[in-house]
């Protein structure tokens, strides 16, 4: 039986699923190296919140700028460091484009995207955090980032919808998917060995796990 040996695992999901805090976690448990989204660092993105339609635009071109200095770090970086741990796929940064532009702001964004001509490496395992929108929504107002106030439910519907139907189709890598809505994954050491336990025996290809409630 083939164990699958990560050295590349990106974790993903959408807003408030607690997908930073995971990846932090696993960086320490591995002793990996650590790249994060650092949304934070976006001089858009709380505009983007309080006003999507006029933000938009400049917000995901900020990203993709980003994003392409960060794939190319990650090109340079030390191969022979034993896991990497990201909190991004470079896709979605597509992902949210295609929620929130227009289809002439779209045309803007794919020829920026053609050429930066980003180079991305391919996870070995991505693991696809799911959750309510209800759940989420309790998340988001517990971290209670100042501007994060301002995403509303049908947002967050839309760009829960959308991670759905992207890892519905994804074949590029291994998958893990798993549900966190009964249990925290990262505040319950319980649910977090469960979950360890869960990545040092995968496999190849897609799995599911789901915790349910913890005692």
């Amino acid at each position: 039986m083939t164990i699958l040996q990560p050295r590349y695992i990106a974790v993903e999901g959408p807003i408030g699923v607690g997908k930073t805090t995971l990846a932090r976690k696993l960086a320490e448990s591995f002793e990996a190296d650590l790249v994060l989204e650092e949304a934070e660092e976006n001089p858009f993105l709380e505009r983007f919140y309080r006003d999507p339609r006029r933000y938009a635009l400049p917000t995901q071109l900020f990203f993709i700028f980003q994003r392409a200095r960060q794939c190319q770090a990650m090109r340079q970086g030390d191969m022979f460091e034993p896991v990497r741990v990201t909190d991004f796929l470079l896709d979605k940064d597509r992902l949210f484009a295609q929620l929130n532009l227009d289809d002439d702001e779209i045309g803007l964004y794919d020829l920026v995207y053609e050429k930066l001509a980003i180079d991305a490496p391919v996870p070995d395992l991505v693991i696809y955090l799911q959750a309510p929108v209800d759940v989420l929504l309790r998340r988001v107002g517990s971290r209670a980032i100042d501007y994060e106030q301002a995403i509303t439910r049908d947002y967050l519907q839309r760009v829960s919808d959308a991670y759905a139907r992207y890892f519905h189709h994804y074949d590029r890598s291994s998958l893990l998917i798993v549900n966190t809505a009964g249990t925290d994954l990262v505040d319950s050491e319980n649910g977090y060995a469960r979950l360890l336990d869960q990545l040092r025996g995968l496999r190849p290809g897609r799995h599911f796990f789901n915790p349910g409630p913890l005692a």
